[in-house]
């Protein structure tokens, strides 16, 4: 089966061409037949393209829309010159959707109809920076498709939905979550349930014998507490704003600073969660960069005090989290990091772990150094308690695979 995988913001379209089926997802050998972006949609948007692991194509199109901008994906993929090898089975058979909320109903991947789609509109005032535009890509494929392809949602929250009640609840009056749903949702749960499957492929263990602390460490950045196979506790909240510090978002606060703020800079408190998602973080703290790897660079070559505080205040609030978690957990076997940062900064791995060591955790400088650039492995010594993994997450794959089950009925608790 063919699945195109779409992943829609704003004023962009990431996408993947991935076929699976039932012994391809058994014996992990799904392939990817093309992926790439629309960025700028709504005027002269610049597209990244590229068919299997062939060259990648660069250029530019005048978009105006979500609808315009899948129509133009629809038929690069279906014009022989792409590259792009469909062979009998046809273009595609199926479209996953990433969705970022899910809410308390949808707790697992489901077909989209007219149903799921007012559900998915009463979602809008819990996420409303991200679900309108996810709603939008579905809109967009039917209007170019027709109800004939099925289409699926995978969402980031549904993951998590397994946390207990003390850990998604707040300490506020108890009406406010019954009648407006304030509670920890979490978020990455796509990223983080990827990678507590590969990790159990890896190891021969079972679901149940699954006990992980997951760091999803990126421009967004998450931990996951992971009992079982299941999700216990989650550092993302109400928002995706909560936790640890990212790229442009702060992580954890008082929440009176935003008051604070307010009354001193003259804001709303509209301005001031934009300061907080947007202008905080990384690119706060060092006044230079979101981007961890020219922050490890101006550190590294210029000795920047504020790219080292920025670089040391990040790994310092991962580890709390790591030590929270497995105080938590009553312990677990090992300590996988994903993500951008998490897969291929080998210096930030290793202050992460430096703190560790009365945990049980024993990095390996050699092994950690060489597991970079989408490699997988462990990067411990093997003489401490607790397993150190680099393991790359894949989400569109995931996404895929999910809507291969929801489609054909195949079940699973991948």
């Amino acid at each position: 089966m063919n699945i195109l995988v779409l992943n829609v913001g704003s004023s962009t379209l990431k996408f993947q061409l991935i076929r699976t089926d039932a012994e391809r997802i058994a014996e992990n050998r799904d392939e990817r037949l093309a992926g790439g972006q629309v960025e700028r949609i709504g005027g002269e948007a610049v597209l990244t393209l590229q068919a299997g692991s062939g060259e990648v194509h660069r250029r530019v199109a005048s978009l105006a829309n979500h609808t315009a901008a899948v129509n133009f994906v629809l038929h690069w993929i279906a014009d022989p010159q792409s590259g792009v090898s469909l062979d009998a089975v046809g273009q595609f058979d199926a479209v996953g959707h990433r969705v970022v909320h899910g809410g308390e109903h949808f707790t697992s991947s489901v077909r989209i109809d007219a149903g799921v789609l007012r559900r998915l509109e009463e979602t809008f005032d819990l996420a409303p920076l991200h679900n309108p535009h996810n709603v939008s890509g579905i809109r967009a494929v039917h209007a170019a498709l027709g109800p004939g392809i099925p289409q699926v949602a995978t969402f980031d929250t549904a993951f998590h939905h397994t946390l207990p009640e003390h850990a998604f609840l707040y300490a506020l009056p108890y009406q406010y979550y019954r009648r407006y749903k304030v509670r920890r949702y979490g978020f990455h749960g796509t990223s983080h349930r990827y990678v507590a499957h590969r990790y159990r492929q890896l190891t021969g263990r079972s679901r149940a014998e699954t006990n992980l602390v997951t760091l999803h460490l990126g421009n967004g950045s998450s931990a996951c507490a992971i009992r079982h196979g299941d999700s216990v506790d989650t550092s993302m909240g109400f928002t995706p704003l909560e936790g640890l510090v990212m790229g442009t978002r702060s992580g954890d606060l008082d929440p009176a600073i935003l008051d604070y703020l307010a009354a001193k800079e003259g804001l709303t408190l509209s301005q001031v969660e934009s300061v907080l998602n947007k202008s905080s973080g990384l690119l706060g703290v060092s006044g230079l960069t979101a981007d961890m790897r020219e922050l490890l660079a101006e550190a590294a070559e210029h000795d920047d005090r504020r790219a080292r505080l920025a670089i040391s205040l990040f790994c310092y609030r991962v580890r709390k989290y790591v030590g929270a978690y497995l105080a938590a957990m009553d312990g677990a076997d090992a300590l996988v990091f994903a993500g951008g940062i998490g897969e291929h900064a080998a210096a930030v791995r290793a202050e992460i772990c430096a703190g560790l060591g009365w945990l049980g955790a024993s990095l390996d400088p050699a092994a950690n150094a060489a597991t970079v650039g989408g490699r997988e492995g462990r990067i411990d010594t093997g003489t401490g308690r607790l397993e150190l993994w680099v393991i790359p997450t894949d989400e569109e794959l995931l996404i895929a695979r999910d809507t291969y089950r929801v489609v054909t009925g195949m079940e699973s608790r991948f």
